[in-house]
Formats: C-alpha cells, sequence, structure tokens
C-alpha cells in the first residue's frame, strides 16, 4: 500500500476441537480471503489448529503429532500466498509441550513463538500441558529442517524496513511487564497476539483497554485475534472478540460473539515517526534475533478512516466533556497570569467574531475563578471601514449580557488622519489600509490597558498563526493569548458547546453565540458590500479552515510528507474537494508558513491545550528562512 500503509487480517475460524486438519482447512479458507483484500498479514487465535479447550487431549501423541502435520499442510496450500501467518498450536521441544505461534509465509515455517506466561488460576490450567518459554533462542527441528525456537524473533520484511513484529500469546498481554514491551524496544512496530481468552461480564472492557495502553505505550500498532465458537463451552464461552489498535487508538474491533475476520490499515511511516520524536523511546536489540522474508509491496484500496477535523474529537460522547477541559485549561492559564501580576483588569478587543467571542468566554472564567467581578473585563469596540452591522450589534450585545465594561472607540478619523500622515490615498484598498485599522486597534488596546492596570488578552487562534493571517504588531501581538493554540475548526466546536448547554444560563447569550457561529469568518478591513454585509471573507483569501487545519495538524503532529497529506485530504474530502482543489490550498498552505515564521518566532505567551503548539517557547522551533521546496509535493 501506499505512504506506509500496510493492511493486517485477524480471523476468528469455526473451530472443531481436535480435528487438527479440519481447522487447518478451514485457516487456509481465510487465509486466502485476507491475500485476496491485499493484506499483509494474518492473525489467528491461540491453539487455532487444535482449539484451546483440548483439555488432557494436548498431552497425547495423537493430537499433538496432527497438529504438527496441519500446520504441514497449511504450509503446502498457502506456498503461493504472498502473506504472513500466525497460527497456534501445541509444539513438543526437548521433551517438552509449549503452547506457540508458528509463523509462515510463502509455505516456509519462519519461526515458532512459545508463550512466555502461562495462566495457572480460576478456570485456567495452562501449566498442566505447557511449559513456559526457554530464556534464550533455540533451534529446533521441525519436517528436517532449522527453525528458529523462542521468543526474542524480530520478523523483518526486506521490502519495507517499517514492517517488522513480534508475537506474544494471550496471557502475556495481561502480565506485569508483557513480553511485547521488549519486543518494542528491540524494533518491533506490530505485536501479533494469539489469544484465546474466555468471555465474562465486564472483561470486554479491560480486554479493550489493555490492548489501547499497551499500543500506546509501545507506539506500534497491536492485532488482537481472540478464539470464538467451536471452542468447548462445557464452563466457558469464547466471544471471538479481535481488537486492532495503533499508538492508543483502536482502529478495528470485531462484532462478539461472533466468529470474523476483519481488516485493518496500520500507518507504519506514522508509528517510525511517533517514536523518532519521542526521546523516552530506546531501542535495545540484545539477545533478539532477526529473521527475514520477502514479502512483496501490497495493493489494497485504503480502508482506514480519514477523520476530516482531526483537531476535534470524532467520539460525540466525549465532546462535551473534551470542550469543558479546554475552556479549563485556558481560563487557568489566564487565572495564573493575572493573579501573578496582581491586576484585576484585562483589555479585549471584541469584533463580534468567532476568536474575540472565545477569548471573551475564556477570560469570563478565569474571572468567575478569581472571584472578580466581570465588571473588570474592559471589552473594547472600534468600529472602523469594514465594520458591519450584524458583527457591531452581536459584540455589544454579548459584553451587555456578560457584564463586562463596554468601551466603544469608533476609529475611522484616527485611521484617516493616519493615512494623511504617510501619504496613503484611503481610496487604494491595499494591505497598507487594511493593516494600518489593525494597528490603530492593537495602539489603542495597549493604551487602555496602562490607563486601568491590566493587560491585553490576545484573541488569534492557531489556524491564524499557522497561516500567518495576522498584522505584525497589530492583532498579532497581546501580553497573553489565550487561544494561540486552539485552531478555527475547534473554535466553532467550543462554542457551539456553550451555546447548546447554556453554559452562562442566559437564554439570550445562547442566540447571540449561534448566530456569531452563522456569520462567515472575515477581518473586516474592507468596505461593506452594497447590502452592507460582509465583504472580505477571510477563506475566499486563504482558503478553508477546514483544510487548512487538517494540513496543519498532518504535516506538524504527524510529520507527513507532503504527498502523504494531499492522498490523505483526498480521502477525508472525496465529497467535498476534488484533488486540484486540495493541492491548490496546500501550496498555498505550505508558501505561509514557510514564510511566516517570523511572526511565530515572538508570538506572546499563551496556554498550549492540545498535541499542537507553534509557540517558539515549547512545541515549534523554525528558522524563520527555512526555504519550503525541499517540502512541496511530489507528485
Amino acid at each position: 500500500m501506499e505512504f506506509g500503509f500496510l493492511k493486517v487480517a485477524a480471523a476468528t475460524p469455526y473451530t472443531r476441537l481436535a480435528d487438527c486438519m479440519k481447522n487447518a482447512e478451514e485457516i487456509v479458507k481465510l487465509t486466502f480471503i485476507a491475500a485476496q483484500k491485499g493484506a499483509a498479514a494474518v492473525v489467528f487465535p491461540e491453539l487455532s489448529i487444535t482449539g484451546y479447550t483440548c483439555g488432557d487431549l494436548f498431552l497425547q501423541c495423537s493430537l499433538i503429532d496432527g497438529a504438527k502435520k496441519a500446520l504441514l499442510y497449511t504450509a503446502e496450500k498457502t506456498k503461493g500466498m504472498d502473506i504472513v501467518i500466525c497460527v497456534g498450536l501445541p509444539f513438543e521441544f526437548e521433551g517438552k509441550l509449549f503452547n506457540c505461534c508458528a509463523v509462515l509465509h510463502k509455505g516456509e515455517i519462519l519461526g515458532i513463538v512459545p508463550k512466555t506466561n502461562l495462566p495457572n488460576y480460576n478456570e485456567f490450567y495452562e501449566k498442566r500441558w505447557f511449559a513456559e518459554a526457554l530464556c534464550e533462542n533455540k533451534r529446533a527441528i521441525f519436517d528436517g529442517k532449522e527453525i528458529p525456537f523462542g521468543t526474542n524473533l524480530l520478523f523483518r520484511n526486506k521490502n519495507n524496513e517499517d514492517f517488522v513484529f513480534s508475537v506474544e500469546i494471550c496471557e502475556d498481554l495481561w502480565t506485569v511487564i508483557p513480553p511485547s514491551s521488549y519486543h518494542a524496544k528491540a524494533g518491533a512496530s506490530l505485536i501479533f497476539n494469539l489469544s484465546a481468552g474466555n468471555e465474562i461480564t465486564g472483561k470486554d472492557i479491560y480486554r479493550k483497554s489493555l490492548v489501547e495502553s499497551q499500543s500506546a505505550r509501545l507506539l506500534c500498532g497491536y492485532v488482537y485475534a481472540c478464539a470464538g465458537e467451536g471452542e468447548s463451552t462445557t464452563d466457558i464461552v469464547f466471544s471471538g472478540h479481535n481488537i486492532m489498535a495503533e499508538n492508543g487508538k483502536i482502529l478495528k474491533e470485531s462484532e462478539r460473539f461472533k466468529n470474523e475476520i476483519i481488516f485493518a490499515d496500520f500507518d507504519l511511516s506514522y508509528l517510525r515517526s511517533e517514536r523518532r520524536k519521542n526521546t523516552s523511546f530506546s531501542l535495545c536489540q540484545k539477545g533478539y534475533e532477526n529473521i527475514f522474508f520477502d514479502l512483496s509491496e501490497k495493493s489494497a484500496a485504503l480502508e482506514r478512516y480519514i477523520d476530516p477535523t482531526p483537531f476535534v474529537p470524532s467520539n460525540p460522547g466525549q465532546m462535551d466533556k473534551r470542550c469543558e477541559e479546554i475552556i479549563k485549561i485556558q481560563a487557568l492559564g489566564l487565572k495564573k497570569r493575572i493573579s501573578h501580576i496582581g491586576c484585576k483588569n484585562v483589555v479585549i478587543g471584541i469584533s463580534g467574531g468567532l476568536d474575540s467571542t472565545h477569548a471573551l468566554i475564556v477570560a469570563y472564567n478565569a474571572f468567575e475563578m478569581l472571584g472578580l467581578e466581570s465588571k473588570g473585563i474592559i471589552t473594547v469596540t472600534m468600529p472602523c471601514f469594514g465594520t458591519t452591522d450584524r458583527t457591531y450589534k452581536n459584540a455589544l450585545k454579548l459584553c451587555e449580557e456578560l457584564g463586562t465594561t463596554l468601551i466603544e472607540i469608533d476609529i475611522k478619523e484616527a485611521v484617516l488622519n493616519h493615512f494623511n500622515d504617510i501619504g496613503h490615498d484611503p481610496d487604494i484598498h491595499d494591505l497598507t489600509y487594511e493593516n494600518s485599522q489593525a494597528r490603530e486597534r492593537t495602539q489603542i488596546l495597549m493604551d487602555i490597558a496602562s490607563k486601568y492596570s491590566g493587560f491585553v488578552v490576545g484573541t488569534g487562534d492557531l489556524s491564524e498563526l499557522a497561516l500567518g493571517f495576522a498584522t505584525y504588531n497589530g492583532d498579532h501581538m497581546s501580553m497573553y493569548g489565550v487561544n494561540a493554540s486552539i485552531p478555527k475548526t475547534l473554535i466553532r466546536y467550543l462554542i457551539k458547546y456553550i451555546a447548546d448547554n447554556k453554559i452562562f444560563k442566559i437564554n439570550s447569550v445562547s442566540e447571540i453565540l449561534l448566530d456569531i457561529l452563522d456569520t462567515p469568518v472575515s477581518p473586516e478591513l474592507l468596505p461593506p458590500n452594497e447590502k452592507g454585509g460582509i465583504s472580505q471573507v477571510t477563506e475566499d483569501i486563504v482558503g478553508p479552515y477546514e483544510l487548512h487545519d487538517f494540513f496543519l495538524y498532518n504535516f506538524m503532529r504527524m510529520s507527513f510528507s507532503a504527498d502523504k497529506i494531499i492522498y490523505l485530504a483526498e480521502n477525508a474530502f472525496k465529497s467535498v474537494y476534488d484533488g486540484e482543489t486540495i493541492r491548490k490550498w496546500f501550496n498555498i498552505f505550505l508558501k505561509r508558513f514557510f514564510s511566516q515564521q517570523y511572526k511565530r518566532s515572538c508570538v506572546p505567551d499563551g496556554p498550549k491545550v492540545g498535541s499542537v503548539s507553534l509557540s517558539p517557547r515549547g512545541d515549534w522551533r523554525m528558522p524563520s528562512d527555512a526555504l519550503k521546496e525541499a517540502f512541496m509535493p511530489a507528485k
């Protein structure tokens, strides 16, 4: 697959207890399905060749030998399939029986991995039949060939350096230090777990959390294949709960109590990037053996969901909690700054737009935390050439309802005098025309802050910082930027959350907020149109913020190449934008991102809220004169 994606399958076959050949036939059938779908690997449950619930039959020579024959059958029938297969079986080695995973590729047995931790409590009696894994890797003789036998085996694809996997078996994950912890430190990017955990009430939640957390801790992909229908139900039941996770995120999960084969596309280049950035993740390959296999590049459709709004929680159930948390982080940051300075006033320029509205909401929360009256929030509206009635009235009404101290200063005459001073024709609506207004407003805010012994709270957001869509030493500057790490797409959700949940307990506030949400984003620096509406729509100038936020997240947080970002955008927005449009706006994003770094090199303090921050003191250190050419799309 393209751009580092790798499709993997987890399959739960219908098991016939102790009927090794029938089980092998089912495994081959499911392997064929996985290969047809373009999977590079398929993982089957623990002891899938015999069934997990054979009990004392495991000690019978007939079953042990039958499992070996079934494994050879599986290898023979799949030698024409270019896919890695992980199957479970009992395997005898040096007079002891082990619960093992056999790794196959193109008819060859690459290695056999024994289970390290054997459960022998409650309903489990594995030590009755099996021995624990040996401390060192050995060589087993099977079908006249030497085969690596041990837990410390790394399986590496010669054609894809990122496709490196190791194996652990069921209980190994549930222990204090799972073997996969060492596998990952040795270089495994994927962990395959063959499991036969039974089902009891609530166990699925813990199982899922284990897979999620282990994949996050190891910065890896984790595939958990579980036994299902067909196992004995004498005392316990198996649900076939297959789970696939990547760095703490569930990619795919099967329906419980239904034998299924599921697929997920793992992003191996993303995992490599995460490990590269995480300096706490150190490698240690001592005692590990590398086993190489030759798997060709797979051609398969990308089935992975690509979130078009990566800054916004995709789970509706988490949205309210996340919004509340974000506002608290912002407000707590501002609270600390207010209490440190020892002032009781802050100054905010109010335009009736999204950013200044959210900054006001944050300030209101900070004042509540401090037990200060909202009169200490000095809100200043400064109408000029581009101000429309809609934004002007919304700003006034919101300040009135929240009980702030509202100051109105019309700056038209001051700006016209400035034009006269510098010899600028006011009929020429260029950058000078626009920036003069922004800088006049900032000067007023700063001076009012001095008058009231307070400081200016900045309103600019992360998206504007990324694009440099701010006037240098104008709205670019403040004493504390509360929205500095909040992207435009997220601010919309935050304000909607406050409006829908009536956080302020004032119906009129919710109505005002909803109307602000419905207003086009604009700096309102150009005169209104003939109908008195906004003539300068930001997204007509720099492009859709939903695209720019998508580009920003994948460029900064994921460190993806330009071609991969465009590829992902084409998948995420396939029903909204065509490829040409996406490429056009990405080129503009990259151009602006590199050319406007000098503005970000001297931004005010502001709280980090999410995983992406452009603060030069925190997450992003970039030379202002870096060249963009090396980061442009190649295709």
